[in-house]
């Protein structure tokens, strides 16, 4: 989890919108500058652009449970149900819940979260070719893969945003009953 220096604020809706509209810039430049090399070499950076955009959408979504005041809270099924939702909702789709004006996050066990991380994989993968042909188009592909980076990481914040506004019950996984 990343570490926030941020602190609970008595508006943390504006606080979160004003983090997002950061991140979204940040993980723009990061996306298109990786972006810029053309064919093979362009290839070559499509991992270090995935990881440059998560570690910025990661922090903010840190940053966001912090201006909500859930920073202590904040689980590693929220992060991964934030980062995902929007691009693989069927692979996330266990790990946090909407239930009326609440949501319920479930404790995963390790074998929940690799097959949720396969899930992931797979839309990544498939994410990965479809932007890989933008890497013959130097200039015009950057641009569309920052574009594309400023939309995700939206979709993170708005996700991010609509958890932490609520409130957040967390469930464990029951033990086994011994008899």
């Amino acid at each position: 989890m990343p570490r926030t220096s941020v602190q609970p604020t008595g508006h943390p809706a504006e606080a979160a919108r004003q983090t997002a509209a950061s991140a979204a810039a940040k993980a723009a430049a990061a996306a298109g500058t990786l972006a810029l090399p053309p064919g093979p070499l362009g290839w070559l950076t499509i991992l270090p652009e995935l990881l440059a955009v998560w570690r910025i959408q990661a922090k903010m979504v840190a940053d966001i449970a912090a201006h909500y005041g859930k920073s202590a809270s904040l689980t590693q099924e929220q992060m991964i149900y934030c980062l995902f939702k929007h691009t693989a909702s069927q692979a996330v789709r266990d790990l946090v819940v909407r239930m009326g004006e609440r949501f319920v996050v479930k404790k995963a066990s390790l074998k929940a979260l690799q097959m949720v991380a396969q899930r992931i994989g797979a839309k990544v993968t498939e994410r990965g070719v479809s932007h890989g042909a933008s890497r013959w188009l130097p200039v015009v592909g950057a641009l569309g893969v920052a574009a594309y980076a400023y939309y995700d990481t939206a979709q993170v914040a708005k996700a991010a945003i609509e958890l932490f506004e609520r409130d957040i019950e967390y469930l464990t996984e029951a033990e086994p009953q011994a008899h």
